[in-house]
């Protein structure tokens, strides 16, 4: 190429900047290669409660809205990225006995998972959903909620929101209260019969009239469930109305591995957040392996190939994942190792 048509190719580079225009031909991300996966990383609970212990003696809910620490991932991609596991934030939240949470909403999706304590309820949308060890409380996007602890110790639980996926949609609302136009709801006994429901008339929503999901009626029904293709019996928290997802973009399951078993490698395009409920064991994701116990909390970023394996006993782990937005999409890749 001569100097001449470099200089014209220059000026012609610079006509389609200013026009806000590029060549894809150029671009350095058009044919790169995908990167390696994130890593995964544990959040061991005798490293955490001590930091949480002290978050609860500096920082009250009257102060600074929720008393949360965030589980922000071991791979940021900028000083702005506090995600867990690139879809999900998953944070510790905690209340003292005696204190509550104002009420607010906000048009990302969350769950609660209760770590420790128990006597506090959450509120949605007016329906109370008191709050134990191991229970499930859902605050879809858009329902009101708050949170009152009348126990005697405090209470910790797991967050877990799809606010990254609504930052880069650019969907981020946030409303504070007072509670208004607050949707009639039906208390979940109306739900409590397996194949059965009210005959009424109900509006269809992207979530479970159910908001609270008791850890006893989990731990029952994953111990009588089978074997999946992975070897792990596998409970998914659905909507009883029509036995989709509790809460869309959010998928929440709750996984038991038989003592001294293990799971077929899998890998999936979806990412995860796992919290050890019940029981001890090990984790291989990717180039990590780590040990686990209860409550200690640890990612499982796309693509990685993960295999899990309990040891003294079965363990058990609630999983939350982007797998039902990925569904959705079309998106949606997932293989088995040898033996799957």
């Amino acid at each position: 190429m001569t100097q001449a048509s470099i200089a014209g190719m220059d000026d012609l580079r610079r006509a389609w900047r200013a026009a806000n225009l590029a060549p894809l031909w150029e671009s350095p991300t058009a044919h790169k290669p995908p990167p390696r996966p994130d890593p995964a990383h544990l959040w061991a609970w005798l490293k955490l409660r001590p930091l949480l212990e002290q978050a609860m003696a500096i920082a009250s809910p009257a102060a600074v809205e929720r008393r949360v620490l965030s589980l922000v991932g071991a791979n940021p991609r900028d000083d702005e990225d506090e995600a867990t596991a690139r879809t999900i934030s998953a944070a510790i939240q905690m209340l003292l006995p005696g204190e509550r949470a104002r009420p607010h909403r906000h048009t990302m999706n969350a769950l609660r998972f209760v770590l420790e304590g128990g006597g506090a309820c959450t509120t949605v949308d007016g329906k109370d959903c008191p709050m134990e060890e191991g229970d499930l409380i859902l605050t879809p996007g858009w329902t009101w909620h708050e949170h009152v602890h009348k126990g005697e110790r405090p209470i910790i639980w797991l967050d877990a929101l799809d606010v990254p996926l609504h930052l880069w949609l650019g969907t981020v609302e946030f409303q504070p209260g007072p509670v208004n136009d607050a949707p009639v709801t039906l208390p979940d006994a109306a739900f409590a019969y397996p194949n059965l429901l009210p005959d009424i008339a109900m509006v269809a929503r992207a979530w479970s009239p159910v908001f609270r999901y008791p850890y006893a009626h989990a731990q029952n029904a994953v111990a009588g469930a089978p074997h999946g293709r992975d070897g792990a019996r596998r409970v998914r928290y659905v909507n009883p109305v029509n036995g989709g997802p509790a809460m869309s973009i959010l998928d929440a399951t709750l996984m038991q591995i038989d003592a001294g078993q293990g799971t077929i490698p899998f890998r999936a395009n979806t990412n995860a957040v796992c919290c050890v409920v019940e029981g001890e064991g090990e984790t291989r994701c990717g180039d990590n392996v780590f040990r686990w116990a209860p409550k200690d909390i640890f990612s499982l970023p796309q693509k990685n190939w993960i295999a899990h394996k309990a040891s003294n006993g079965p363990a058990r782990l609630f999983m939350v994942s982007d797998r039902d937005a990925m569904n959705r999409l079309g998106f949606l890749r997932e293989e088995f190792g040898a033996g799957g």
